[in-house]
């Protein structure tokens, strides 16, 4: 693991208050930043990561040895795990971020009062940002990208697993910053895996954090909502539902099925219940099930799901509620789509759902009355990503209905502010 990278004698209060007074300090000079000078920055950083591939497989293949010495399970290896694929989509959003419009600045409502005054409203950064996220490296140059587009300082907290990779990464952000004349501390890892560092960034940065994003396990976020002095936005769990109704297309929905559940199992967009329409258990039931279990996932299912393969095994209460972030999914028959709508809204963490159907009325109902930040027709649950929403990359889903909802991109990460001009008007009495 790689040492602590602050000074000695240095305490871990007096590092984390001066990463977050360098960070205010920065966040002044980034709302004022020229969109010229940030895309420079996030296109210098994409060459920097494509250019030092070979340190960064390095740097996490020291990280996944570690991993492994330490037990993490198939699903967090997978999350922490660099290819060269991968690293050239870390690049890649870099410069997706960089060809987004500027949201900083512009005006959004503008109108005029009878008596003269014009109002705007205008979008502005949040400040500064602190991100805690566990596992997925790639997140340090989602993160750091859509902040430094948005006008925001980014205070990241990577999880120990992924440090020698997030350290990398953030080097080329570094070369961004300084190749196009901003602050370093705009961007700011968390150098030390002491764990108290994250209860500094909950309840002992408010002066310096506007705001926290959490990426990572239950346990993290739980912490983060619970602890947290600032407002906190993200999701606890991804408990995302497929339902096939009675009008689907049987190959359409075996596509869909088995792309939602497993493309990439530790995903927050992986569909982790499955829900049938009973008019279809003869036609469609059967033949989704057994392309689960054929693709070695294992299944658990009602009374329903468990006749059609003696490979199912029985589901429980808990499996209804449950983001497995694994080859496992629950399969329910329901009665249609008021059916699926109403174990949707038992069950579900309004996070993403999809209806696979033919029939339009139906899917406008799905879509209507599901209330999750996501829903979907006719297409997989994987696509609940910033990236696929055209938003460059996503710092997180977030399920909260106050400020932002579904992916955090760049619009997202800003507010905005009123400006009001007159010519000596003043309010009667």
């Amino acid at each position: 693991m790689v040492d602590e990278q602050f000074p000695s004698g240095v305490t871990l209060g007096e590092l984390m208050q001066g990463i977050g007074s360098a960070a205010v300090s920065a966040a002044e000079i980034l709302a004022c930043a020229s969109s010229k000078a940030k895309d420079a920055a996030l296109l210098h950083a994409a060459s920097q990561v494509r250019n030092h591939e070979s340190a960064l497989l390095a740097a996490n293949a020291r990280d996944m040895d570690a991993a492994r010495h330490d037990g993490l399970g198939d699903a967090l290896l997978d999350r922490l795990k660099l290819t060269p694929t991968r690293i050239a989509a870390m690049a890649a959003g870099l410069e997706a971020i960089a060809t987004l419009p500027d949201p900083i600045g512009r005006v959004t409502e503008d109108w005029q009062r009878p008596n003269g005054l014009r109002i705007q409203r205008v979008r502005v950064p949040l400040g500064v940002i602190g991100i805690i996220y566990e596992s997925r490296p790639n997140v340090t140059a989602d993160a750091g990208g859509l902040c430094l587009k948005s006008g925001n300082a980014a205070v990241l907290r990577c999880g120990s697993e992924s440090l020698e990779s997030c350290i990398a990464i953030h080097a080329c952000l570094h070369e961004g910053l300084r190749f196009a004349g901003l602050p370093a501390a705009a961007i700011s890892l968390v150098p030390t895996t002491d764990r108290a560092a994250v209860g500094y960034m909950l309840s002992g940065m408010s002066d310096y954090i506007d705001v926290l994003v959490p990426r990572g396990g239950r346990s993290l976020i739980e912490r983060v909502k619970a602890e947290a002095r600032v407002p906190v936005i993200g999701h606890l769990d991804g408990n995302c539902h497929v339902y096939v109704d009675g009008q689907a297309d049987l190959r359409m929905a075996r596509e869909i099925v088995l792309n939602a559940k497993l493309r990439r199992t530790g995903v927050c967009g992986a569909a982790e219940t499955l829900l049938v329409d009973e008019a279809s258990v003869a036609t469609h039931l059967g033949p989704l099930v057994k392309a689960l279990l054929d693709a070695d996932c294992e299944v658990r299912g009602d009374a329903a799901a468990c006749a059609v393969d003696k490979r199912v095994l029985p589901a429980t209460e808990q499996d209804w509620y449950t983001e497995y972030l694994d080859a496992v999914i629950a399969v329910c028959v329901v009665d249609g789509v008021a059916g699926a709508i109403a174990h949707i809204a038992r069950y579900g963490s309004a996070h993403t759902e999809s209806i696979v159907t033919e029939n339009a009325a139906k899917a406008e109902q799905f879509l209507q009355q599901v209330d999750s930040a996501i829903v979907l027709h006719n297409a997989s649950t994987q696509f609940a990503d910033g990236g696929e929403f055209g938003f460059g990359a996503e710092i997180g889903i977030s399920t909260d209905k106050f400020h932002a909802r579904g992916p955090v991109g760049v619009e997202q990460l800003t507010s905005y502010k009123y400006i009001v001009r007159g010519s000596g008007q003043v309010r009667p009495g």
